[in-house]
């Protein structure tokens, strides 16, 4: 594929580092360089010769430096068509050069919110030259390379390093990202506006290898290093970041000593043990088929008893608040394996799904219920040690995929049937996969997320030995499941929260 020489590059940045290797290049191969203010003095600190903006258009950075670049003659040289003869003309007659990389980021307004800045300042990391010059130059990408965000610096500099010139391709690439960097910004502005405000700190866009299949392009927009530091291997990939999320919500809702195995967003593993090497064991006979290539996550210290145990499995991703050094010496042997210590945060109350021409956004499910919020409705009570699994498996039911149902015994998850178009067919799931791992379903727990429509789901359990269920409650034939379990010796609590997650 053909390359287009860069001729002329417009370079103003709020991050800096890693600009290095970039300059280096740029003034190897001759390319005339147009930079502002404090970026100005950085390259001309790194040896490059540097044209200010102030010299191509005439005029000075105005207004406390809220105009710099916003002039005809920037972006004329950033639009300007190269294959429209009356483009180039009017190039030529007004003395614009033809612009070819523009290296630009954005003021960091999710920051500043994050700081807790005043309204002031805050509203002043509104970017306004930045923006346009992203927008201008990704438009424009038949002709010009757009660097849009820091992350993008590394790739720029592999591009180059042979010469300064880049493919269509590459360019169109470079124009997706910044439209991504750009939708990401106002989107963050409009969600400060609408008074939601930000739980943690933004540094941009990632782009990852692909997306959750290998034509498919991903990109994360967000700020990892608030949630974790990744201590050992491989990048995370997008499907690794959707599974991580999975993980780190349910674990969230566990206070004891408790391990969770998850694959595809659902845990196929889950225990509460006071010891962790017991919650992990637990947690792994749950499903030790489905935990190869699993995600793990514990909410407490990873020891070396645990870790050999661990590491006698695949595994892709491990998150835990902190781990032993001998830990960390038997879990670094797996080169790619992903090793993450997760940081105490807040994370957003509000999520946001794509589909259609536009977004559905609502609360976060964070309604987790108690025994105070369990209301039982059978003759027979459960005693308490059902009452702690029934919390267990509500807790479980709660972060997986409808329709679902959760079995459980002793704080141990012993199946689920998940993503069911039938709430039976889950139950028959469960059921089956429960007795393929030889679990005792005698005593177990069953918690479904929404209510029973009719009573054939607490009739197969109880004919499989549960007697104890817990459901939300609110169909129009609940008496019929009621008056079953009355029948059969099994209690039943419901909760009045529905926990639907499509």
């Amino acid at each position: 594929m053909a390359k287009k020489t860069i001729k002329n590059a417009l370079i103003s940045v709020f991050h800096k580092e890693g600009l290095e290797p970039i300059v280096e290049q740029l003034v190897k191969h001759g390319v005339n360089i147009y930079s502002t203010g404090g970026t100005q003095t950085y390259l001309e600190e790194l040896g490059a010769v540097v044209l200010p903006v102030e010299e191509l258009t005439s005029y000075p950075s105005i207004l406390g430096g809220r105009v710099k670049t916003l002039h005809p003659k920037v972006f004329g040289g950033i639009l300007g068509r190269r294959e429209e003869q009356s483009d180039l003309l009017q190039l030529e007659e007004y003395e614009i050069p033809e612009i070819d990389l523009v290296i630009v980021d954005l003021y960091p307004f999710e920051d500043t919110v994050a700081s807790g800045a005043p309204e002031q300042d805050i509203i002043e990391k509104i970017d306004i030259g930045g923006i346009s010059l992203i927008r201008a130059a990704a438009k424009n990408f038949k002709d010009v390379v757009i660097i849009p965000s820091k992350d993008q610096y590394a790739a720029l500099a592999g591009l180059i390093a042979d010469g300064a010139s880049t493919t269509l391709e590459d360019r169109k690439a470079f124009a997706k990202a910044a439209f991504a960097v750009s939708s990401h910004y106002d989107t963050a502005i409009h969600r400060y506006f609408a008074g939601e405000g930000f739980a943690h700190k933004e540094s941009g866009t990632k782009v990852l290898r692909y997306g959750e299949n290998p034509h498919q392009d991903g990109f994360f927009h967000g700020d990892l290093d608030a949630l974790f530091d990744q201590i050992h291997g491989k990048e995370l990939s997008y499907n690794n970041l959707l599974d991580v999320d999975a993980a780190v919500a349910l674990i969230s809702d566990f206070d004891e000593t408790t391990f969770a195995i998850l694959k595809h967003n659902n845990a196929c593993g889950l225990a509460s043990r006071p010891k962790l090497v017991d919650a992990w064991n637990a947690a792994l006979a749950g499903d030790p088929v489905s935990a190869f290539g699993g995600i793990l996550i514990t909410n407490v210290e990873v020891d070396a008893e645990t870790a050999e145990e661990m590491n006698k499995l695949f595994f892709e991703v491990v998150i835990a608040p902190s781990y032993s050094e001998s830990a960390l010496d038997i879990l670094k042997q797996k080169k790619n394996r992903v090793i993450l210590i997760q940081k105490p945060c807040d994370f957003p109350k509000r999520q946001f799904r794509s589909l259609l021409n536009g977004v559905l956004e609502q609360d976060k499910d964070l309604s987790t219920q108690t025994v105070a919020d369990m209301n039982p409705v059978t003759e027979l009570k459960p005693t308490d040690a059902q009452y702690e699994d029934l919390v267990f498996a509500n807790k479980l039911v709660k972060h997986t995929k409808s329709n679902t149902i959760v079995l459980a015994k002793n704080k141990q998850l012993l199946a689920s049937g998940c993503g069911m178009t039938s709430r039976v067919d889950a139950l028959r799931f469960a059921i089956t996969k429960a007795n393929s791992f030889n679990f005792d379903l005698n005593g177990a727990v069953m918690a479904s997320d929404a209510f029973f429509p009719f009573p054939d789901c607490v009739e197969i359990a109880h004919n499989e030995g549960i007697d104890t269920v817990i459901q939300p409650g609110g169909s129009i034939k609940d008496s019929e499941s009621i008056d079953y379990c009355n029948n059969n010796g099994m209690a039943m609590v419901v909760t009045g929260v529905r926990h639907f997650k499509h």
